[in-house]
C-alpha cells in the first residue's frame, strides 16, 4: 500500500499550513485539529481498502505468436465487491516484446467482469515467458493505492514469420504463384514424370503427342507430365556468429528460417521430403519428413533454433550431413560467406558434391551494397567504399570458385532470399539436375 497523490497534497498542505499555525498561536489548535481529522480519514481509508475483495484475474493468450507480429491478449477483470474498482492494469509481458496498449487504466463495475483485449508483438523467436499480471488499485476515498500480482507465468511460443508461407498457399490455390514472385518456367520433359494422357493443347510440342491414343480416338491426345516426386531436400543451416548480423528490424538467421519455411512448402507439395541439419554451435537434426502434416513439424522444430557465437566448422556439418544423409539429395546451405572461408568451405563442399547436388546460399549484407554504390563524396566514403570492394571481391572470387567446381551457389541480400532460393530450387526441378 502506498500514498497517493491526494494524500501527499493533504500532507504538504497540512505542512505549509503549520508555518500558519507557527507565525499565529491562536491557529495551532484548528491545525491539530485537521491534522487530526486527516489522519482519521486516512486510517479509515486504508481501512476499508484492506477490507475490500481483490480483483479476480483470467489470463487468455493466442495459440501462438510469430515472430513480429501483433498477437491479441485478453484479460478478464472480475470485481467480486459491492463498490466500482479503479484498477491500473499491467501485464507481465517477456522482455523486449511490445505492448502499446499497457498499463490500462479503467473502472471494473461492482460485481460485474471486465474483458480487456491488448495487443502484443514478441520480436524474439523460441520459447516466451508472460510473467504475473500487475495490478494497482485505488482506495474507496483515493487516498492509497494497493498493488498486487495475480496469476503465474505462462510459457508461449514464437514461432519463425510463417506469413509469406501463408500468403503462398493461398495463391496457390488459386493459381497465381507469381504475384509473390516465384515464377514456374517450363519443365524440360526429362525432369517429368508420366502423369495423365489428355486431349492436345495449342503450343504443346510434337514430342508431347501420344500418337497410339491419337491414332484410337481420331483425335490429337498429348502426354501431361507433372515434377518428379518423392526427391530429397536437406537445409545445412548455419547458426554461428556470422548469422547474427541485422539485416533490418531481424538478423540474418530470421530471414534464413523464412526462406526454409517457403522453400520446404513449396518442396512438400511438389511431393518431396525435406530434412534440417544446424551446425555452428547447434547441432541438431531433423528426419526427412513429407506430406501435409510435415509444415507443423517443421515449423515446432524450427521456432526455438538460436545463433551461438562459436564459428562455423563446414567440414564437420558436411561429415555429420554425410553420415546421417545416405540417399541422394539437393543440400542448400545457408549461410554468410567471408572471405576467410575459401580455404575450408570449397573442399568440404567437393566433398559433399560428390553424392549430392548442392547450392550454396550465402546471404549478402544490404549496407555492404549500400556502401559499394553510394557515391564518393568525402574520405569517409572513400575508405567504406574500398573496404565494400574488397569484402565484395573476396565474396565473389569464392562463389566463382565453386561455380568452377560445379558447385551451385546463390548470393542475394536477405530481403529477397525467400523468393529467389524458391526460385531457384524449381529451377533445379525442372532441368532435373536432382
Amino acid at each position: 500500500m502506498s500514498p497517493t497523490t491526494r494524500l501527499l497534497a493533504v500532507a504538504l498542505g497540512w505542512t505549509l499550513a503549520g508555518s500558519l499555525a507557527a507565525a499565529f498561536p491562536v491557529c495551532v489548535l484548528p491545525w491539530l485539529v485537521l491534522g487530526g481529522v486527516a489522519v482519521a480519514v486516512a486510517v479509515l481509508d486504508a481501512v476499508l481498502a484492506g477490507c475490500s475483495r481483490c480483483l479476480e484475474i483470467e489470463r487468455r493468450l493466442p495459440g501462438r505468436f510469430a515472430q513480429g507480429e501483433v498477437g491479441e491478449v485478453l484479460l478478464i477483470l472480475n470485481n467480486p465487491g459491492v463498490k466500482v474498482a479503479r484498477v491500473e492494469v499491467f501485464d507481465g509481458i517477456p522482455q523486449g516484446a511490445e505492448a502499446p496498449g499497457l498499463p490500462w487504466c479503467g473502472v471494473v463495475p461492482a460485481r460485474q467482469e471486465l474483458r480487456v483485449f491488448h495487443p502484443v508483438r514478441l520480436l524474439q523467436r523460441g520459447e516466451r515467458v508472460f510473467g504475473q499480471v500487475q495490478v494497482r488499485r485505488r482506495s474507496p476515498w483515493g487516498w492509497w493505492q494497493l498493488s498486487s500480482r495475480h496469476l503465474g507465468d505462462e510459457t508461449v511460443r514464437v514461432y519463425p514469420n510463417y506469413e509469406p508461407v501463408v500468403r503462398f498457399a493461398l495463391l496457390a490455390m488459386q493459381h497465381r504463384d507469381s504475384p509473390l514472385g516465384i515464377v514456374r518456367r517450363a519443365r524440360a520433359g526429362t525432369s517429368r514424370d508420366f502423369h495423365q494422357l489428355r486431349d492436345y493443347r495449342d503450343g504443346d510440342p510434337l514430342a508431347q503427342i501420344d500418337w497410339k491414343a491419337t491414332s484410337r480416338r481420331q483425335l490429337l491426345i498429348s502426354r501431361d507430365f507433372q515434377e518428379q516426386r518423392d526427391q530429397a531436400v536437406v537445409f545445412l543451416l548455419d547458426t554461428g556468429r556470422r548469422m547474427r548480423a541485422m539485416d533490418g528490424a531481424l538478423p540474418q538467421f530470421d530471414h534464413a528460417l523464412n526462406a526454409i519455411l517457403l522453400v520446404a512448402h513449396v518442396a512438400l507439395r511438389q511431393g518431396d521430403q525435406v530434412s534440417v541439419k544446424s551446425f555452428g554451435g547447434t547441432e541438431r537434426w531433423l528426419p526427412p519428413v513429407k506430406g501435409a502434416h510435415a509444415m507443423p513439424v517443421l515449423l515446432n522444430h524450427l521456432y526455438d533454433y538460436q545463433t551461438t557465437a562459436a564459428p562455423s566448422d563446414f567440414a564437420g556439418a558436411v561429415e555429420h550431413l554425410m553420415a546421417r544423409q545416405r540417399r541422394r539429395a539437393l543440400v542448400i546451405v545457408l549461410t554468410n560467406l567471408r572471405g576467410e572461408d575459401g580455404k575450408e568451405l570449397v573442399p568440404a563442399l567437393q566433398v559433399l558434391q560428390a553424392k549430392h547436388l548442392v547450392l550454396l546460399t550465402s546471404l549478402r549484407e544490404r549496407t555492404v551494397d549500400e556502401a559499394y554504390t553510394r557515391p564518393v563524396a568525402a574520405f569517409a566514403d572513400a575508405l567504406k567504399f574500398l573496404a565494400a570492394n574488397r569484402y565484395v571481391s573476396e565474396r565473389l572470387e569464392i562463389l566463382a570458385g565453386l561455380g568452377a567446381c560445379g558447385i551451385l551457389t546463390l548470393d542475394t541480400t536477405a530481403q529477397h532470399l525467400p523468393v529467389a532460393l524458391a526460385n531457384r530450387y524449381l529451377d533445379i526441378k525442372a532441368a532435373g539436375r536432382l
